[in-house]
């Protein structure tokens, strides 16, 4: 009872958000849809009543043209009105479900961008639940309103049938009403079944949808042909698909089993309801309007309850949904943000990691192990460590992705975690090694690393000769304005497409467009170049890195690279070893000391020179 209470309050609630945004988005087309409801709702009860008075009136031959008049007139306003109004209650559903949409839409991803860090978007369990939340939004709040008046319109339907029942006999009235109730939690119950099923197939969903865009992927496209893995992977989607196939066949059986029962339940109730009208008559007990009035009646109430408890299995459904939609909505940020920041100033003087401790979640190896290193303003800081020391963990940390569990990380001597996130990163600038490719024009690729600049082609140019890719994007069809992909045309195209409008670049050339995205921020006080040359030959890494020397001159800058000559000439090397600093100092001082950083670069070199010279120096 208590799970039932708790259910019932939850569906209320979850009713009660979703008018209150169809309201915001459409106040007077919520109002008129809801009157035109009940109208055509108490239609089929009066059409009912007056077809009964001109039925009686005729039989008893007492009725004057004038009151057959006025019943005819009755029953041709009532065919009007429900003839006009499901096209006007149409028109008022599709426009408010476009209202709503838009609004619920913007108000989920309003409270996407509240997660300013990382954590909830490496969840799967919340991932599931985003999933769920996002084909809530588009949707479901219009369908839970048009549900909930669904329902209200079927409640006034059957309580006027009801009532019209209790006129002519009350017991026949309360058999139909007791006969109606296993009906409505019988459904009940199956709508939460249904809910709780959508739920446990939602990861099973969710990875078939990553096989079919595994399967239709571009970018997996050659190497699925290459090892023949297109078949492996279809398997995989499958047996995802048969998982939530099994799911959904166990849950309709049980609904047409249960719903069977509740039919011949019905229908056997009808049936007697019938046979009791019939020898009624014969007794003179009532008349032919009455028989008719009773018949339709009753055949009246079990339609409106069969479609109100089917409309309330829906809105549950679509309730449970929509509650997905309400967790995240009313979720809070996951990194805590004080109400009183610290203003993230210019960089004065240092960034300092203090004893910084941190790990994904309480389950997972700690990433970082009382890390402590200072960056001072202007100068160039690598990092060096095999993979998995923690250096992109680093980086995460000092954007503010994440906060470390112990320690602090200082920004002129203030905690990161006093500072508003979106301010502090309006101070960065960042290549990471897992860059986006952004499915847009190469100008706004660019002009996305500084959004105020933008519309400032000057700047994105310099950027790009700045990258290294300014050459190859001025000679692309429409120049700047090239869409970097051909998984769609742009707005100029939409009428005439044109197929080579779109362009796909190299790994090496994205990279460089992403590396003028950061260049773009040429005024932050911090520039992190996390791998910026990894998918560059030799001579276009040589080139990059010569720009780069002279664009680091006189800003802070943390340079990650595995190929350790790239920043050898940083003013200090720091060298994580398993989520520690075991040294730092410059190249020339590691180098002398012998330990971790000598190692790794001696190997890296060696591994440039030929056998014959590796033999010579041996």
């Amino acid at each position: 009872m208590a799970d039932l209470n708790g259910g019932a309050r939850a569906s209320l609630t979850g009713l009660t958000r979703a008018l209150a945004l169809a309201w915001c988005a459409g106040r007077y087309h919520l109002v008129g849809y809801g009157a035109l409801t009940l109208l055509a709702a108490a239609v089929p009860v009066v059409a009912g009543w007056l077809t009964k008075y001109a039925l009686d009136r005729i039989v008893d031959s007492a009725a004057g043209v004038s009151t057959l008049a006025a019943a005819g007139v009755g029953l041709a306003l009532a065919g009007v009105v429900g003839g006009v109004s499901p096209h006007a209650s149409s028109y008022l559903t599709a426009e408010l479900g476009r209202r709503v949409s838009l609004l619920a839409q913007d108000r989920l991803f309003v409270a996407a961008e509240r997660f300013v860090g990382l954590r909830r978007f490496e969840d799967p369990a919340f991932l599931d639940r985003l999933n769920l939340a996002q084909q809530a939004g588009g949707s479901t709040p219009s369908q839970v309103v048009s549900g909930a008046f669904g329902i209200g319109g079927n409640i006034v339907t059957v309580v006027g049938f009801v009532g019209s029942l209790l006129v002519l006999n009350p017991l026949l009235a309360a058999a139909v009403a007791v006969g109606a109730v296993p009906a409505v939690f019988a459904e009940w119950k199956l709508s939460r079944q249904r809910a709780a099923m959508m739920w446990r197939v939602s990861p099973a969903q969710r990875r078939e949808f990553f096989f079919q865009q595994l399967l239709t992927s571009v970018q997996a496209a050659k190497e699925l042909r290459l090892f023949g893995a297109s078949g492996h992977f279809r398997q995989r989607m499958l047996a995802e698909r048969r998982v939530a196939n099994g799911e959904s066949r166990r849950m309709d059986r049980r609904e047409m089993l249960t719903q069977s029962g509740l039919s011949m339940l019905g229908a056997a109730v009808a049936g007697a309801s019938m046979l009791w009208a019939l020898f009624a008559a014969t007794r003179g007990q009532l008349t032919a309007g009455d028989v008719m009035l009773l018949v339709g009646a009753v055949a009246a109430v079990q339609m409106g309850v069969a479609s109100l408890v089917s409309q309330m299995m829906v809105t549950h459904q679509e309730l449970t949904m929509f509650d997905h939609y309400l967790a995240v909505v009313d979720s809070e940020p996951d990194l805590p943000v004080r109400a009183h920041t610290a203003w993230a100033l210019p960089l004065r003087w240092e960034i300092e990691f203090r004893e910084v401790w941190f790990r994904y979640t309480p389950e997972h190896p700690w990433a970082l192990r009382g890390v402590s290193f200072r960056v001072q303003r202007g100068q160039a800081v690598g990092l060096v460590g095999r993979n998995g020391a923690g250096k992109s963990t680093m980086v995460k940390l000092l954007c503010r992705m994440y906060d470390p569990d112990r320690g602090s990380i200082r920004w002129d001597g203030v905690d990161l975690r006093d500072m508003d996130p979106a301010e502090l990163r309006r101070r960065i600038g960042v290549v990471f090694q897992d860059y986006m490719e952004y499915d847009l024009t190469a100008a706004e690729n660019i002009a996305l690393g500084d959004l105020d600049a933008g519309h400032d082609r000057a700047r994105v140019v310099a950027a790009a000769q700045a990258a290294g890719i300014h050459h190859k994007l001025a000679t692309l069809p429409r120049g700047y304005d090239t869409l970097l992909t051909r998984m769609f045309f742009g707005a100029a195209e939409a009428e005439d497409p044109d197929p080579e409008a779109g362009v796909v670049l190299s790994g090496g050339q994205w990279q460089r467009v992403a590396l003028a995205r950061a260049l773009l921020r040429d005024e932050r006080d911090l520039l992190i170049l996390d791998e910026p040359s990894s998918g560059l030959d030799a001579e276009a890494e040589a080139e990059i890195h010569q720009t780069l020397r002279g664009f680091r001159q006189g800003r802070t800058s943390l340079l990650i690279s595995h190929r350790l000559g790239a920043i050898r000439d940083a003013d200090a090397l720091v060298v994580l070893d398993q989520g520690r600093v075991v040294e730092q100092g410059s190249h020339a001082e590691l180098m002398a000391a012998g330990g971790v950083y000598a190692s790794l670069f001696t190997k890296q070199a060696a591994g440039y020179q030929s056998p014959e010279l590796s033999e010579v120096a041996t």
